[in-house]
C-alpha cells in the first residue's frame, strides 16, 4: 500500500493538528514540517521528521511529497499555495483560501494549469447537525426558504490578540469574518447558495487597541435562490464564546441549530417529520483561554486521501473556497 506523503507548512495550533491527523492515518505520512520558529520551541520532537524554516528550503531539499498543507497566516495562503502548485503538489489550504477573490482566482487558475487538486478546509460541514440540515433542505422537506438568521457571538480578547502576533493585523489576518466566522459563512453558502443586495454595518466596541479592524457587525441580504437572511456577529463577548447559531424559517417548518459551535439542534418543528437522533458533534478546538470550531480535521485528511486514491470527490473544492472569500469581500465592501 502506497502512503500519501504530506508536508505541513505552519506549525501553530492548527498546523500541529494537521500533522497529528495525518500521522494517525494508516494510508498517510508526514515527510516534512515547515515553520519560521526554532524547532526546539515548537514541541514537535515527537513527530520525528525534518523541519525547514521556509517553503523554499523544503522544496530545495528534494524530499518527495504529494500534498502540502498550508496552515500559515491567512495573508500568506496565496503565496504558499502557488509555490506548492508550481512544484506540482496538491494543496490543502486552511480557511480562508485567501483574503480577496483575485488571489483565490490565481490559486484556482494555477491548479487547473498544473492539474493538481486544491482542498479548502471547512470542517464544520462534517458536523452531524450540518449533514442533517443539508439533507433536510435538499430533500425539499422544508419547502421554500423564507428567512435565515446566522448569529456568531464569540470571545476574542487580549488572550488571543497578543502583541507582535499576526492575529489582528489587516494584511495577515484580514478581519473578523475571515478568521473567526468564515466556517459559518461557508455553511450558509453550502446550504442556501449565493447572496445579493448586501447591506453591512460594522463596529469596533472593545478591540481598538487589539486589532486593525471591526469586532462586530450586522449584515442583511437576499439569497439568489430565494428567501432573505441576516448575519449578526461579534468577538466582543466577555470572557467566553456565547453561540454560533442558525435559525431557518421555511414553508413547512422551522429549525434552529445552536450551541457555541452550531453543534446541536435546539429546535425542530417540521410538517410530517420526526427528528432523528444525531451522533454527537466533536467538541470545539481547545486553545486554552478560547475555543474554536469543531475538531473535524480527521475528516479533512480522510477526504484528501480518498480523493487522491480515486475513492471520493472533494468535500470543499477551490471554487467553493473562492466563493466564501468573495462573499466575505462583498460584505466588507457593502459596509456603511
Amino acid at each position: 500500500m502506497t502512503k500519501i506523503k504530506f508536508t505541513i507548512i505552519g506549525l501553530g495550533h492548527i498546523g500541529k493538528r494537521h500533522a497529528e491527523m495525518v500521522q494517525r492515518h494508516p494510508e498517510a505520512e508526514v515527510v516534512a514540517l515547515v515553520d519560521l520558529q526554532d524547532p526546539a520551541t515548537l514541541n514537535i520532537a515527537r513527530l520525528g521528521m525534518p523541519v525547514f524554516d521556509s517553503i523554499d528550503a523544503f522544496l530545495a531539499s528534494g524530499i518527495d511529497t504529494d500534498v502540502v498543507n498550508i496552515c500559515t497566516p491567512n495573508g500568506l495562503h496565496t503565496t504558499h499555495a502557488i509555490q506548492a502548485l508550481d512544484n506540482k503538489k496538491h494543496v490543502v489550504i486552511e480557511k480562508p483560501m485567501s483574503l480577496c477573490k483575485s488571489d483565490a482566482e490565481k490559486v484556482l487558475y494555477k491548479a487547473l494549469n498544473v492539474h493538481r487538486q486544491v482542498f479548502c478546509v471547512m470542517q464544520n460541514r462534517y458536523s452531524p447537525p450540518s449533514v442533517w440540515i443539508k439533507n433536510l433542505i435538499e430533500s425539499g422537506t422544508l419547502g421554500k426558504i423564507y428567512i435565515v438568521q446566522l448569529n456568531c457571538y464569540w470571545n476574542r480578547d487580549n488572550r488571543y490578540y497578543k502583541p507582535g502576533n499576526w492575529h489582528g493585523t489587516k494584511d495577515l489576518d484580514g478581519g473578523t469574518l475571515f478568521t473567526q466566522f468564515s466556517h459559518f459563512i461557508d455553511i450558509m453558502y453550502w446550504l442556501f447558495g449565493d447572496i445579493t443586495n448586501i447591506r453591512t454595518r460594522l463596529a469596533d466596541h472593545n478591540h481598538a487597541d487589539l486589532t486593525e479592524f471591526e469586532d462586530s457587525g450586522f449584515v442583511s441580504f437576499d439569497f439568489i435562490n430565494g428567501g432573505m437572511g441576516c448575519l449578526n456577529f461579534s468577538t466582543s463577548v466577555w470572557d467566553k464564546n456565547l453561540e454560533s447559531s442558525m435559525t431557518i424559517i421555511a414553508e413547512h417548518g422551522s429549525v434552529k441549530i445552536g450551541g457555541q459551535y452550531m453543534d446541536k439542534v435546539e429546535y425542530c418543528h417540521v410538517k410530517d417529520y420526526t427528528m432523528p437522533e444525531l451522533a454527537p458533534t466533536n467538541p470545539g478546538n481547545d486553545y486554552g483561554a478560547y475555543k474554536g470550531s469543531a475538531q473535524n480535521h480527521n475528516y479533512i485528511i480522510d477526504n484528501v486521501i480518498d480523493v487522491l486514491k480515486n475513492r471520493a470527490t472533494i468535500t470543499t473544492n477551490a471554487l467553493e473556497g473562492l466563493k466564501v472569500v468573495e462573499i466575505i469581500e462583498r460584505i466588507y465592501q457593502a459596509a456603511e
